[in-house]
């Protein structure tokens, strides 16, 4: 019933910023899932991006801390992954997760990074 939508990916530049939303719908009582963004890129497993808890708690993976930030406004139901100081290496596909007993994975949207 839960679904998930991405936007915002897209080319930048290094160094570029993008946003990317998440837009959830079949929620009733979003404060009951735990969100996150993870990635896959090319020949590579996909992995943990960040994630936020149903509490606000914020974790990042090694390669994105301190250049990226998720945040969420449960009202709107939306989720967000803000990508600054962008670098090649984070070309992938981006998917948006829901989790309470079972994961819902969004579409993906792709964001390239290259001069």
């Amino acid at each position: 019933q839960v679904q998930l939508v991405e936007s915002g990916g897209g080319s930048v530049q290094p160094g570029g910023s993008l946003r990317l939303s998440c837009a959830a719908s079949g929620i009733i009582f979003p404060s009951n899932y735990d969100m996150g963004w993870y990635r896959q890129a090319p020949g590579k497993q996909r992995e943990l991006v960040a994630r936020i808890t149903s509490g606000g708690t914020t974790y990042y993976g090694d390669s994105v801390k301190g250049r990226f930030t998720i945040s969420r406004e449960n009202a709107k139901r939306m989720v967000y992954l803000q990508m600054n100081s962008l670098k090649p290496e984070d070309t992938a596909v981006y998917y948006c997760n829901a989790h309470r007993k079972t994961d819902t994975w969004g579409q993906g949207t792709q964001v390239t990074v290259s001069s």
